[in-house]
């Protein structure tokens, strides 16, 4: 647990080099995160982001990161729904579009 506190300090220290390297400008990311410039300059320079806004930004610096882990997750919900069968065949989706004039 501590070498993951001392992961995530680093990274909150870091976290203004990052989104200088990263594609994205700083106002893209204000916006897509959803706080004040004002707010968000006074947390870089403080470096007092909460976890889940380092995570949003987390996600918007490192797109293909967040896919990846995203995608991950979708495979393992689909494996544990197939375990417990929810899920219905290819038939059945087809009769449902149908049924909605889909196709």
């Amino acid at each position: 647990m501590i070498q993951e506190i001392i992961a995530y300090k680093n990274i909150v220290t870091d976290i203004e080099e990052l989104m200088s390297k990263s594609p994205f400008k700083k106002n893209y990311i204000i916006e897509k995160i959803g706080i004040p410039s004002p707010t968000f300059y006074r947390k870089l320079k403080t470096q007092t982001f909460t976890p889940d806004e380092m995570l949003s930004i987390a996600r918007i610096i490192s797109p293909e990161e967040n896919f990846i882990l995203e995608l991950k997750a979708d495979i393992e919900q689909g494996k544990l729904d197939l375990k417990n069968g929810d899920y219905i065949t290819h038939e059945e989706m087809l009769a449902e579009l149908k049924s909605k004039n889909l196709i």
